[in-house]
């Protein structure tokens, strides 16, 4: 009986001492955890961090590819204008200067974009065409 009381208090010992170890190594697991969920929260910081910058980066070249865009159509505009008041200036001032060669001029245009838009506005089919 006593063997077996030396037996399983050896047993026992050991069983308290794999008990003991399986606890240190929990408490170690569970430190691992925690640095490893910190570093991931860490980790996915600067990965918001990076997309973040990535996307403000874009938005800031095409709001200046905007802005050049606007400032162009913008010269582009003004050029246009000055080309229509200078074009507006040199007819009248040539209506002044010559009115019959003007007005014979805009007959003309008036009778070449009438007969343009004649033909366009009545198409006629072939056994039409060969009547007249």
């Amino acid at each position: 009986m006593f063997s077996r009381s030396g037996y399983s208090h050896a047993i026992s010992a050991e069983i308290g001492n794999i008990d003991q170890r399986l606890r240190a190594l929990e408490r170690q697991l569970e430190r691992a955890g925690g640095r490893s969920a910190a570093n991931a929260a860490q980790a996915a910081e600067r990965v918001g961090e990076t997309i973040v910058s990535a996307l403000q980066g874009m938005a800031d070249r095409v709001q200046g590819g905007a802005n050049s865009v606007r400032d162009e159509a913008a010269k582009i505009g003004s050029e246009a204008a000055k080309l229509g008041n200078h074009a507006l200036r040199r007819l009248s001032s040539e209506v002044e200067h010559r009115p019959l060669v003007t007005l014979a001029v805009a007959i003309g245009v008036g009778i070449l974009v009438g007969l343009a838009t004649h033909h366009r506005s009545s198409p006629q089919r072939p056994a039409q065409r060969r009547r007249r």
